[in-house]
C-alpha cells in the first residue's frame, strides 16, 4: 500500500451531477434500503405513485457522480476504500420527482502515520435548477494504509457523540433482503464490492456487503416511524459513524433515544450480534 497523494486528490475535478429522476426511481431506492420486507411497517406510501413520499435519505445519491474512487485519476486505491462517517442536512423536503444538481469536492485530509489509515472528507451539495440548496451531504472515508504522507494526524469538526447509557427508548428491528445490495445498487452506487464475490474477497469480506448508504436509509426509516409519524420530509438532518459492514439478509435492530431535540440511535445486526452503525444523531422538523 502507498501513501495517499493528498495534492493529486485535493486538486482531482469531480464531476459534477445532475439527476432528473421521478417516482419510479423514488420507489426503486426506497426498495434499495429495504422499504416493504417488514410485517409490522405500512410502507405503501414509500412504494406506491398515489400519495408518494420521497425518502430524505434519497439526497445521498443524487446528484453523485457515481464511486468517482475507481478513476484512477482520483490517486486513489479504491478497494481500501471504507465509508467511516455520513451526514445529510435537507434544507427543503424531496419532491417525489424533481431535478438537482449535484456539486462534490474533497476538502480536507488527514494522516494516521506510516502504514496506517489516511482520512478523507468530501462535501455534496444539492441545488434545484433555480439554485436553491435543497441538501447537504458530508462523508468521512477511510483509506487503508494511505498514512505516511505527513499531513495533519485528525480532521476538523467535533465528534459525534455517544448514544446515552441508558435503555432506548425505541427498538425497531428491520429485515434486509439477500437481494438489497443488488437493488440499490440500481440507484447509482456501482462499487462492484457489494456485487462481486471476488471484489468483496479482495477487500478481505466473505461475501459482498451491504452499502453504508443503504444501512442508512434503512436507519432513516426506522427514526421516520417511530419518531415522525410515517412523514418522511420531518426528517431534515442526520449523521452516524459506520462501524462494521451490514449483510445483506441481516435483521437489523435500530435503538433511539429521544433526549430534547435529537434522536441518538445504535444499529446492530441481530443475528450475528454486530454494530454496524453507532453515534448516530439526528434531528426533525415540525
Amino acid at each position: 500500500m502507498m501513501p495517499l497523494d493528498p495534492e493529486a486528490l485535493l486538486n482531482y475535478n469531480i464531476p459534477n451531477a445532475r439527476d432528473d429522476y421521478d417516482p419510479r426511481d423514488v420507489i426503486l431506492y426506497a426498495l434499495g434500503v429495504g422499504a416493504g420486507l417488514s410485517s409490522d411497517v405500512d410502507e405503501t406510501h414509500f412504494l406506491y405513485e398515489r400519495g408518494l413520499q420521497a425518502l430524505p435519505t434519497m439526497a445521498l445519491v443524487l446528484g453523485t457522480a457515481g464511486f468517482w474512487p475507481m478513476d484512477p485519476k482520483s490517486g486513489l486505491d479504491w478497494i481500501n476504500v471504507l465509508h467511516g462517517e455520513q451526514r445529510l442536512t435537507l434544507f427543503q423536503p424531496l419532491d417525489p420527482a424533481g431535478s438537482l444538481l449535484g456539486e462534490t469536492s474533497v476538502t480536507d485530509v488527514a494522516d494516521k502515520g506510516s502504514g496506517k489509515a489516511a482520512m478523507i472528507r468530501a462535501i455534496k451539495t444539492l441545488k434545484n435548477p433555480g439554485g436553491e440548496l435543497v441538501a447537504e451531504a458530508i462523508e468521512t472515508w477511510v483509506v487503508r494504509g494511505g498514512g505516511g504522507f505527513g499531513g495533519t494526524r485528525d480532521l476538523p469538526g467535533e465528534a459525534l457523540p455517544a448514544v446515552p447509557s441508558r435503555d432506548p427508548d425505541f427498538a425497531v428491528p428491520l429485515p434486509t433482503s439477500r437481494a438489497q445490495a443488488a437493488t440499490y445498487r440500481l440507484s447509482g452506487d456501482r462499487n462492484p464490492l457489494h456485487i462481486d464475490p471476488a471484489t468483496a474477497q479482495r477487500a478481505g469480506h466473505e461475501r459482498p456487503i451491504l452499502h453504508g448508504l443503504s444501512t442508512m436509509g434503512l436507519i432513516g426509516r426506522a427514526l421516520i416511524h417511530a419518531c415522525a409519524g410515517g412523514e418522511a420530509a420531518r426528517l431534515r438532518d442526520i449523521a452516524l459513524r459506520f462501524t462494521a459492514p451490514a449483510l445483506p439478509g441481516d435483521t437489523l435492530e435500530i435503538h433511539i433515544w429521544q433526549e430534547a431535540d435529537c434522536l441518538h440511535f445504535r444499529a446492530t445486526a441481530v443475528e450475528r450480534g454486530v454494530i454496524v452503525a453507532d453515534n448516530g444523531a439526528a434531528k426533525l422538523g415540525a
